[in-house]
């Protein structure tokens, strides 16, 4: 096959075995879909070599925890939005407004866009691998497929829907089903997947919520992880209301329920893990859930933006990482910007810290690369190593928001961001270039979410308990005066 080569990189972000570690003036070279050198001097012949004398090659970012064919559509909407009698969240009363037609049916329309939007601005920040947690819907696969990403397609199904009758209750409607069926539906969903002709899918098992899923429907979808050797993920610890909801219920914590119902293992990930235990909002006695999670080698799928928003954060990343909970990296929400999450994840552990040494960035990245890949079962994703997979990112570290340059991946975590990535492989396969995506049309995909963002505010008033419309719930910055 023809082998690709990066010759004379100025910085390469290498995979020693057991750690990342810098080389300078190093070549990388990558045959079909694999890598087949890290390292100075590589004395093969190469069909295409690139010159790698401005440039940070890098291992692509492995992101556990999305939302692509739902949160694009909130941007604008949801910025600054939360329930003051639900403790700050916004899940139960005013996000499931924003998610649907006039008539409070899921748009169709708006799906394969938002999923469009989302999988350009992942790819555009370096993102090689997604886990995206979405509802089935018609197409995923092939949308997925097109965008060049890798895969790990998770469809979400529940025994309940949550509602709120007057913004400080939370109610529950309970399927008789349980939602077996949808679980059985999201199955073949997964079956699917792994026989897609792209070779890039693979897939999660993703009961949607702890509070929304029967001990049953939890059980047996960690059942059908095990026999199908797949990676579990379920929301739990995401919310004030959830702990005193699961406490009400079980008299234990989220995690401590979990544990009981045997579902936490090395297969499973937790979707945000924040109110546990030692969490100051639970004020529950002290049983250590953190070691819960360190005993069973459960993983922390760590999403601050979403939690930020709202004045709420994990108490702390670096406590969690050097407790030894496996730390793993996702975007819940918009923009879906991996660099700006991992830089949200560093300086938020040091605020709540209080301490500038809670987490160093060499934590972060290994959550974004490392831990995604361990989370996910895999020892071939998110490290530059000779047998992995050529998932690569190249930054152009003469960029201007890079420079001066003493240090890439700090430099790009803090200052650049996106904007100095140049170039992004997956499988061997380039995907973006000169910063701009080969695989989608992301202007035609955000002409189509904004059409649909208009029509879905037409529904607001008629969804919400209050019969507030949409400016009423989250107005414009300014007052609009009529020219």
């Amino acid at each position: 096959m023809p082998v690709t080569l990066i010759k004379n990189a100025a910085w390469v972000v290498a995979f020693d075995g057991r750690k990342h570690t810098y080389m300078q003036g190093a070549d990388v070279a990558f045959e079909d879909d694999k890598i087949i050198h890290v390292g100075p001097g590589f004395a093969g012949k190469a069909e295409k070599t690139i010159d790698g004398s401005g440039l940070l090659v890098m291992p692509g970012l492995v992101n556990v925890h999305s939302h692509p064919a739902s949160e694009p559509m909130a941007k604008g909407w949801n910025d600054e939005l939360g329930s003051p009698r639900l403790y700050q969240s916004a899940l139960y009363e005013f996000m499931p407004l924003f998610r649907a037609d006039a008539g409070g049916a899921p748009d169709m329309e708006a799906i394969p866009a938002s999923a469009t939007v989302a999988y350009s601005e992942l790819l555009l920040s370096g993102v090689t691998t997604l886990v995206d947690m979405s509802v089935a819907w018609d197409g995923w696969l092939d949308t997925f497929a097109a965008s060049g990403l890798r895969g790990v397609l998770s469809p979400m199904y529940r025994s309940a829907r949550w509602f709120t009758k007057n913004g400080h209750v939370v109610e529950y409607e309970w399927a008789k089903d349980e939602g077996i069926p949808a679980m059985e539906a999201a199955m073949k969903v997964l079956e699917t997947a792994a026989k897609h002709p792209s070779g890039r899918m693979s897939g999660m098992v993703s009961p949607s919520q702890i509070d929304t899923c029967t001990p049953g429907l939890i059980k047996a979808s960690f059942a059908e992880a095990k026999k199908r050797k797949l990676p579990f993920q379920i929301h739990a610890a995401q919310s004030v209301v959830e702990f005193h909801e699961i406490t009400r219920r079980h008299g234990m914590t989220p995690v401590e329920w979990l544990g009981s119902l045997g579902v936490l293992s090395d297969r499973s990930l937790i979707g945000h893990g924040i109110f546990m235990d030692h969490h100051t909002s639970a004020h529950w006695p002290r049983r250590d859930d953190l070691q819960d999670l360190v005993d069973t080698g459960t993983t922390v799928a760590h999403c601050p933006t979403v939690f930020q928003r709202r004045g709420i954060a994990l108490q702390t990343f670096g406590e969690y990482v050097r407790r030894g909970v496996n730390m793993a990296i996702g975007t819940d929400t918009y923009p879906h910007n991996m660099i700006e999450e991992m830089r949200h994840v560093a300086i938020m552990s040091r605020v709540v810290g209080e301490d500038v040494y809670d987490v160093r960035s060499t934590d972060v990245f290994n959550a974004a690369t490392l831990g995604g890949a361990k989370a996910l079962g895999r020892k071939d994703i998110g490290r530059l190593a000779v047998g992995a997979k050529a998932d690569i990112v190249l930054v152009d570290v003469t960029h201007a928001s890079m420079r001066p340059l003493r240090d890439p991946v700090r430099s790009m975590i803090y200052s650049a961001a996106e904007r100095a990535i140049r170039t992004v492989f997956v499988d061997g396969q380039k995907v973006v270039d000169g910063g701009k995506v080969l695989t989608m049309d992301l202007d035609a995909a955000s002409e189509k979410l904004e059409a649909a963002q208009r029509r879905a505010e037409a529904g607001v008033k008629a969804l919400d308990w209050a019969k507030r419309d949409h400016m009423k719930i989250s107005p414009l910055m300014f007052p609009s005066a009529k020219g």
